[in-house]
C-alpha cells in the first residue's frame, strides 16, 4: 500500500469510529472507550504510514470529488500537514485515555455525545492538515468548528450556553464574513486555490489589494485567535477539561495557525510578502497579542482562564513567524505547532487532573498541593518550561528559530517582543509550582464552595499523603511531559521533515 492509498482512511477513521461509538452508546461504557481508544490508534497508525513518502520529499495526492472544473476536493500530504496531523493523530491516542480518566472521575454526563464530537473534530482536523487546496481546507475547518460545539456547551447550563454562543459566532462571521472572501478573491485572481510552492497570488495580486486580501485572511481565520477576535477562546474554558485540551493543543487552535502558515506560504508566498511588505502591519497586532495576552494572564486567578490567555499569546508566536517570512521564521513558527502542542496539553492535563483530585481551580488555591500531588506538579513545571522556551524542553527550539528569523528580517522590535513575553511567560506559567511545592497547604481551605471530602485526613501541612488523579489521568500528563522534554533531545526528524520547506523558501529570494 502506497502512501496516497492511507489518506482516506487516516480521515475516515475517527469518522467510523464516531459511528460505533454511538452504537455502543452509554449503556456499554467499556466498549465505547475501547472504540474511540482504537479508532485513535488506527488513525495514527495511518498518518505514521504516510509519514516515509513524505520525509523523503514525496507528495502523496488523492483526488475524492470534482466540484468543478479546476476546484477539486483533493488532499495533498506537505511537510507542514504531515507534521500537524502526526500531533493531532498522535495526541488524540493520549487524550483518549485523558478523557477516559476525567470523565469518569468527574462524574460527567452525555458521555458518548461528548466522544462522539470529539472523533468527528479528530477527522476534521487531519482533513485540514491533509487539504490539497484552499477549498477542501475551508470545508474541513468549518466542519471542525461545527463539531466542537457540542463539546463546548457540554454542561448544558446558561454559562455553557452563553460560551457557544460566543465560539460559535466569532468563528462563523469571521470565516464567512473574511475567510470565505478572500478565498473567492484568490479563486478569481489565480484561477485556482491549490496550494503551491512560493504562492498563487504573486503577479496576479498586487499593492494595497494584497494587503487587504492578506487582512480578509489573518482575520478570516478566527482559530488563530488574533486580537481582538480572540474572546472565543477564554470563553470556552467553560467546557471539560478534555475540550480545552482539544481546543488549545490538539486540533482546533493548531488548525488555526496551520491555515495561516498555509496562506502565508502556499497562497502568498513568504519570498513575496517578504519583497512588498504588506506584511508589516500583522507584525504589529501579532506582537501586540502577545504581549497584552501575556498581560492578561498574569491578572487570572483562575487556572484555566489563565492558560487560556497564555494560548492566545502563544499562538501569535506562530503568526509572528509568519508575518516575518524569513525562511527560519516560518521553520520556527512550525515547529512551535508542535512544541506549544506538547506543553499546553500537559499543562491543561494537569488542571483537569487537579480538578479531579481535589476540586481546586485557581492559582490561589494550589497552596502546598505539591505534596500531595507530585506526578501532576511536576509535570506542569516541565509543560510550562516548554512553553517559557527554556532548555532541555523542547520550547527552547521553536522560539531560537522564530528569534533568528526575526534578526534574519531585522526587526529588533519582534525580537524584544520575543525576550519580553518570555519573561510574562515566566510570570505566569511559575506561580502555581512554586506554590504547589515551597508553600504551606492552607488547612480547612474552603474549595470553590465544594468541601473536599477526600481530605479529611490532610492536616493542612501537607502530611495527608499522595492524593493524585486517576490513573487514566496521571499517566497521560506524565507521557505528554515527558514528550516536551524528548522534543528537545530527538528533535532532528522534525526538523529534516521541515527543511525542504526552508531550503524552498531560502531559493526563491
Amino acid at each position: 500500500m502506497n502512501a496516497a492509498d492511507l489518506i482516506l482512511p487516516a480521515v475516515l477513521a475517527p469518522l467510523v469510529g464516531t459511528f460505533l461509538i454511538l452504537v455502543a452508546g452509554d449503556e456499554r461504557p467499556n466498549l465505547r472507550d475501547t472504540i474511540m481508544v482504537m479508532a485513535s490508534v488506527v488513525t495514527f497508525a495511518a498518518v505514521a504510514g504516510i509519514y516515509p513518502e513524505v520525509s523523503a520529499g514525496g507528495l502523496p495526492r488523492l483526488e475524492v470529488l470534482q466540484i468543478v472544473p479546476g476546484l477539486p476536493i483533493a488532499f495533498e500530504v506537505e511537510p507542514l500537514g504531515m507534521l500537524f496531523a502526526l500531533i493531532a493523530s498522535f495526541l488524540w491516542i493520549v487524550t483518549s485515555f485523558y478523557a477516559i480518566g476525567y470523565m469518569r472521575g468527574h462524574h460527567e454526563g452525555n458521555q458518548t455525545r461528548f466522544f462522539a464530537c470529539f472523533a468527528i473534530a479528530i477527522s476534521a482536523a487531519i482533513a485540514v492538515a491533509f487539504s490539497a487546496n484552499m477549498f477542501t481546507l475551508f470545508f474541513a475547518y468549518e466542519v471542525l468548528t461545527l463539531s466542537t460545539y457540542p463539546l463546548v456547551v457540554h454542561h448544558q447550563d446558561q454559562e455553557a450556553r452563553r460560551a457557544g454562543r460566543t465560539y460559535l459566532g466569532i468563528l462563523l462571521t469571521t470565516s464567512i464574513c473574511f475567510l470565505l472572501i478572500a478565498i473567492l478573491w484568490t479563486w478569481v485572481a489565480a484561477g485556482t486555490l491549490d496550494f503551491r510552492p512560493g504562492g498563487i497570488l504573486a503577479g496576479r495580486v498586487e499593492g494595497p489589494e494584497l494587503g487587504i486580501l492578506l487582512f480578509l485572511y489573518m482575520y478570516g481565520i478566527g482559530k488563530a485567535a488574533l486580537m481582538p477576535i480572540h474572546r472565543w477562546l477564554p470563553a470556552a474554558m467553560v467546557a471539560p477539561t478534555p475540550v480545552s485540551a482539544l481546543l488549545h493543543a490538539v486540533a482546533v487552535v493548531k488548525a488555526g495557525v496551520f491555515t495561516v502558515l498555509k496562506t502565508i506560504v502556499y497562497i502568498f508566498g513568504s519570498a513575496n510578502l517578504q519583497a512588498t511588505g504588506v506584511s508589516e502591519w500583522l507584525l504589529y497586532v501579532a506582537g501586540f497579542t502577545v504581549i497584552a495576552a501575556s498581560c492578561v494572564a498574569l491578572t487570572k486567578d483562575n487556572l484555566k482562564a489563565r492558560l487560556a490567555y497564555s494560548t492566545v499569546s502563544q499562538l501569535s508566536y506562530i503568526v509572528l513567524g509568519a508575518a516575518l517570512a524569513t525562511p527560519w521564521a516560518i521553520m520556527g513558527a512550525a515547529m512551535h505547532i508542535a512544541m506549544h502542542a506538547f506543553g499546553k496539553i500537559t499543562l491543561f492535563f494537569c488542571a483537569g487532573a487537579i480538578m479531579v483530585a481535589s476540586h481546586k481551580t485557581k492559582v490561589s488555591q494550589l497552596d502546598g498541593l505539591g505534596r500531595r500531588m507530585p506526578f501532576t506538579m511536576l509535570a506542569f513545571l516541565l509543560g510550562a518550561l516548554c512553553v517559557i522556551g527554556v532548555p532541555p524542553l523542547g520550547g527552547f527550539w521553536s522560539k531560537w528559530h522564530l528569534v533568528t528569523g526575526a534578526f534574519d528580517a531585522g526587526e529588533g522590535l519582534i525580537v524584544a517582543v520575543f525576550l519580553i513575553s518570555t519573561l510574562l511567560n515566566v510570570a505566569y506559567l511559575l506561580p502555581p509550582v512554586v506554590r504547589a511545592f515551597l508553600l504551606p497547604a492552607k488547612p480547612d481551605e474552603a474549595r470553590d464552595g465544594h468541601h473536599d471530602e477526600a481530605h479529611h485526613d490532610d492536616h493542612g501541612d501537607g502530611r495527608g499523603g499522595i492524593r493524585e488523579a486517576p490513573l487514566f489521568c496521571v499517566v497521560p500528563l506524565c507521557l505528554t511531559a515527558a514528550g516536551s522534554v524528548a522534543l528537545f533531545f530527538y528533535v532532528q526528524p522534525l526538523f529534516d521533515l521541515l527543511y525542504g520547506i526552508l531550503e524552498f523558501e531560502a531559493r526563491m529570494r
